[in-house]
């Protein structure tokens, strides 16, 4: 493989310290500055589409440093030499932070005070592509809702594409941006896209499991005090005929009590990767010393916060398909076109919901209030629930408020669950710290329904109904049809 030599030219890049492409010409069209090319040992990973062969490739670091920062540069190292001290802004990576919740945390942060870097690969656009789907939200690139945060703030996000799979990014990014707290947001999050077939099954669970890992150790080795807020998911649990405790449960058996880690039943290759990382975070507080709280977030919902409010650029994404969008956001969306709410099987199946507003509250929370060295907590991360049935019935009487007919349908279940059973899940620990829930009140039902009619010419109707079924996942890439 042919290696760059060091060089210094000028192209226009986005204002962050340090961008990555996976080649030259991958740059986007920003402004103009100096900054020096250098190769990467390691290879960037990248996602190979159905039919296409793997090509090797490097990865090149674009570093930005302008003229008058650098007189600054020792200085700036010197005042994040320690995370402990109070009287400085903390520094939080938001990993994934061109997502869904990513997002819309990473400006809630930024708003809050918070110095904020965001670290992405850009592989959620990907999947759309790979599956003929969009937001039923117009979203601009990254580098656009940069500048707009910029332009309407005066707050500086930076940002740092790549994979963190790849360790060597992720390594230098950590040792440039210095952390004091990492929200980790960059999973593949869909059940259903981890069902579609044996290549996206194992690129979830390896993107997932090995880049959890990678985070671990990039704490360990560059920033010991470096609080991890990873999100988790309630589908960890599963559907127990108990009570959900919040991470742990107390059990007596054969005389003896002890307190151990909650039982999980994950019900996909998704929710099976959130166990796994569960089990390494645990692990290395235990034998490292990292301090992590794990956020067991039920079903997000909505898609406006305080910040994306502000410009139509920071707009959220929405997703209202099979494979990525959440009940709620998906039986809002069917309402304003017309078509039938698709509750899949019995509609018995109950999960806790919460506000995508609550969402970046509850982070926001976790970080304010660190886990102790060595602590690993788990919070369950929603504010109510709800069985699918019970939603239907709330989206088809706030509909018919705004005029709309709404229908409901049951479709055959593609998943592998029970459709009716008992759940009872705790949330009381972020209660207890602050949370102030928005709950699914008449007004928002209308609010959101409003947002999917004012949207509506851009739902593709074909994307509508489920299309994985868990029981007829193969070994074969499947494609889609255009």
């Amino acid at each position: 493989m042919a290696h760059l030599l060091s060089t210094s030219c000028s192209l226009k890049i986005p204002s962050c310290r340090k961008t990555f492409f996976q080649s030259p010409d991958q740059a986007p069209n920003a402004f103009p500055t100096s900054f020096t090319l250098k190769t990467s040992k390691s290879l960037f990973r990248r996602v190979v589409l159905p039919g296409e062969s793997s090509q090797r490739s490097h990865t090149v670091y674009a570093t930005t440093t302008p003229i008058k920062q650098e007189a600054s540069a020792q200085k700036h190292s010197a005042l994040h030499q320690s995370s402990n001290d109070p009287s400085k802004q903390k520094r939080v990576m938001v990993i994934g932070g061109d997502g869904y919740c990513g997002w819309a945390t990473a400006l809630h942060l930024s708003n809050r005070g918070y110095e904020v870097a965001i670290a992405d690969n850009l592989i959620r656009r990907l999947f759309d592509n790979q599956l003929g789907l969009d937001s039923l939200t117009p979203i601009t690139s990254i580098h656009n809702r940069i500048r707009c945060w910029k332009s309407l703030t005066g707050k500086t996000i930076e940002l740092y594409i790549g994979d963190i799979c790849d360790f060597e990014f992720l390594s230098e990014t950590f040792k440039s941006f210095e952390p004091d707290a990492v929200v980790h947001f960059g999973e593949q999050r869909s059940a259903p896209y981890s069902m579609i077939d044996r290549s996206r099954a194992v690129f979830t669970q390896h993107n997932n499991v090995i880049g959890t890992l990678n985070v671990l150790f990039a704490i360990k080795e560059y920033r010991e005090q470096c609080h991890l807020v990873k999100l988790g998911t309630m589908g960890e649990y599963g559907t127990p005929n108990i009570d959900i405790e919040e991470g742990y449960l107390t059990i007596t058996h054969n005389g003896r009590t002890d307190t151990l880690p909650y039982p999980k039943q994950a019900s996909s290759f998704y929710h099976l990767s959130k166990v796994h990382d569960s089990n390494n975070i645990a692990f290395t507080c235990k034998a490292w010393g990292i301090r992590a709280t794990d956020l067991n977030q039920g079903v997000v919902y909505g898609v406006t916060t305080e910040e994306t409010a502000m410009h139509e650029e920071l707009c959220n994404r929405l997703d209202y398909d099979g494979v990525f969008g959440t009940a709620l956001n998906r039986f809002c969306v069917q309402a304003a076109v017309g078509h039938p709410l698709t509750v899949y099987g019995k509609g018995g199946q109950t999960r806790g919901y919460l506000d995508i507003r609550d969402t970046v509250q509850c982070v926001e929370i976790a970080i304010a209030n660190p886990a102790q060295p060595g602590e690993f907590r788990v919070f369950n991360q929603f504010t109510e629930q709800f069985s699918v049935n019970e939603l239907a019935a709330l989206v088809t009487k706030a509909g018919k408020k705004l005029g709309l007919d709404v229908k409901t349908i049951s479709v055959p279940n593609p998943r592998v669950e029970a459709e009716e059973h008992y759940y009872n899940a705790k949330h009381t620990k972020l209660i207890e710290l602050g949370l102030k829930p928005h709950l699914l009140s008449d007004s928002l039902l209308d609010s959101l329904l409003n947002f999917a009619i004012l949207y509506k010419d851009r739902v593709d109707s074909k994307q509508i109904m489920p299309s994985v079924s868990w029981r007829k996942i193969g070994a074969k890439t499947k494609t889609v049809t255009a």
